[in-house]
Parts: structure tokens; C-alpha cells; sequence
């Protein structure tokens, strides 16, 4: 493949809360790993994606932004190759990822989708849980008081209350789920898959990972994790991936959190190399697909 020149677009710091410099290092390590594969690598900002218009037809990018996102959308749509896709970004707000995932047999919690103007009870009257997770629906979470553990249905009501008052239009109720919090992060159609225990390695946006408390290091397949990853990852149609678990007592997984291009701050160093293959090998992919094309 001749030298090609890429557009890299940085996630603003808005959109990364408490982990501003760990989404710069693995970003700029990526495009360092690119170059090494003969890449030119130029970067912008979201607000650069938004005020300009973006030359490269080759762009990877880790936008939050719903502007960028419609921007980058446009852009797929015009035949540039966008990696992660932008539809795959919006895929993983929250109300889309939890359609997704129940709809498609990933293992989860049982959920609710609310509009945070109606009253929740009678919702509550199809479902087994009291202590649940209250989680803005049309985005990823940016505040701390976006994700809240509630312990009653009365104290859910009150949070909805409160994410209509803040133009919050709809909500996800996650039954909360006891045992180990896993963390991961993952590459589709590549080897590289990395989990932790959060709570072991003090990491953390908001401090929530203490409601699940100090993992005991319950058995489950690892193998598995990676293979249920990675289906994840293709429905909602992303490569770059991260998000968080619950290992049950019997060793069963259920994804809690699916995320478009984490900071992999733990393992960035043996991550950005593997970014950075991938979207080399998606290039490669998309000039043969127009090749065909012109034939």
C-alpha cells in the first residue's frame, strides 16, 4: 500500500471526564504506531472537525461530540473510511447499546428505558429488582450524577425527577448485579484483549466501582469474555472497544458497559501498536472494496 495520509480527530476534554491525559496518550500513541506503517498523520481537534472540512478520506477518531458525530456520519456516507464509525459511536449511548445488546442475546442486566417525565412504578410492576442503576439514556455519561446507584424504587423516581429538571429526555434502569466488576478493553478481528479488576488497580471516573466492593477473583472464561466482547463490538458496529462486566458466582459474565475507544490506560503501550495494525488493515480492506467497485 503507497503512503497514505489519515486524519486523526482527538476526543475533546469535555468528553472525557477524569481522564483527560490517558484519551491524549493513547491517541497520540496510535498515530505514532501509524507512522511506522509509512502513515501521515494529521490531527485536529473535535472543534477543528467542526469548524473545517476535513480533507483526508481515511479518518480514525475518538469524538463524543453529537456535532462531530453527525459530521463524521456524513463523511461515511460520502465513501471515506471512518474508523470508529460514527454510526457505531452513536450505537454505544446508552438507550441504543441496551436495545442492542438485549435485542441481539448478550448476556446483561435485566433493564427498563424510561422517559424521565413519566412515572416509573408502574414499570417497576413487570420486573424482580429494587436496587438498580439509573443511567442517562440519549448519551455516555460526562457527570457523576449522569450514573447513580439507587437502592429503592421511591429513590428512582427521584433521580428521573431530576434528569428531566437537567433536559435529561429518557433513562436505562440497570438491575444491579453482585459480583466481580471486570473492566476490559479490545480490538475486533484483531488478538489483543486486556481485563482488570478496577477496583485492584484504583481505577476509576466517578468512584462507582465501589459498590460492587473488592473483587474475590471468582473463575470465569476468559476465552469467552473476548469471543462475547467482540459480538458486542460488531452489533453495535465499532472496533476499538472497552466496557465493564459482572462476573456472577457461577462464573457467568453480563456486560453492564459497552464504550466506543476507552482510554486503555492500564495497557496502553501494548494497545496502541494493535490500534494502530487494525486500522491499517481496515484501510487495506476498504481500497480493495473500491477496487472491486470500479470493476
Amino acid at each position: 500500500m503507497n503512503e497514505i495520509t489519515i486524519a486523526g480527530i482527538r476526543r475533546g476534554s469535555k468528553y472525557s471526564p477524569n481522564h483527560v491525559g490517558n484519551d491524549a496518550a493513547i491517541f497520540r500513541l496510535t498515530a505514532k504506531a501509524l507512522q511506522k506503517y509509512g502513515c501521515m498523520v494529521n490531527e485536529y481537534s473535535e472543534a477543528d472537525l467542526l469548524n473545517n472540512r476535513i480533507k483526508e478520506n481515511v479518518i480514525f477518531n475518538m469524538v463524543r461530540d453529537w456535532g462531530s458525530i453527525r459530521k463524521l456520519q456524513k463523511y461515511e456516507n460520502e465513501g471515506r473510511t471512518v474508523i470508529n464509525s460514527a454510526y457505531g459511536i452513536e450505537n454505544c449511548t446508552r438507550e441504543k447499546m441496551t436495545r442492542l445488546l438485549l435485542t441481539n442475546d448478550i448476556p446483561h442486566p435485566q433493564s427498563l428505558i424510561v422517559r424521565t417525565i413519566d412515572d416509573p412504578l408502574p414499570a417497576f410492576k413487570d420486573v424482580a429488582f429494587h436496587n438498580c442503576w439509573i443511567k442517562r439514556g440519549d448519551f455516555h455519561a460526562i457527570h457523576r450524577e449522569d450514573v447513580t446507584y439507587v437502592r429503592n424504587r421511591e429513590e428512582a423516581q427521584n433521580i428521573l425527577e431530576e434528569y428531566a429538571i437537567r433536559g435529561i429526555e429518557s433513562a436505562v434502569i440497570n438491575e444491579h448485579l453482585v459480583g466481580d466488576l471486570v473492566k476490559f478493553y479490545g480490538i475486533a478481528g484483531a488478538d489483543f484483549f486486556y481485563w482488570f479488576y478496577p477496583t485492584s488497580q484504583n481505577h476509576s471516573k466517578f468512584g462507582l466501582e465501589q459498590i460492587n466492593g473488592n473483587a474475590k477473583g471468582i473463575p470465569f472464561d476468559e476465552a469467552h469474555l473476548q469471543h462475547l466482547c467482540n459480538k458486542a463490538a460488531k452489533i453495535v458496529n465499532i472496533h476499538v472497544y472497552g466496557g465493564d462486566c459482572i462476573i456472577s458466582e457461577d462464573g457467568v459474565a453480563r456486560i453492564i458497559d459497552f464504550n466506543d475507544w476507552p482510554s486503555f490506560a492500564p495497557c496502553r503501550e501494548a494497545a496502541a501498536p494493535c490500534i494502530a495494525k487494525r486500522i491499517y488493515s481496515l484501510i487495506g480492506e476498504s481500497c480493495k472494496k473500491e477496487q472491486r467497485n470500479l470493476i
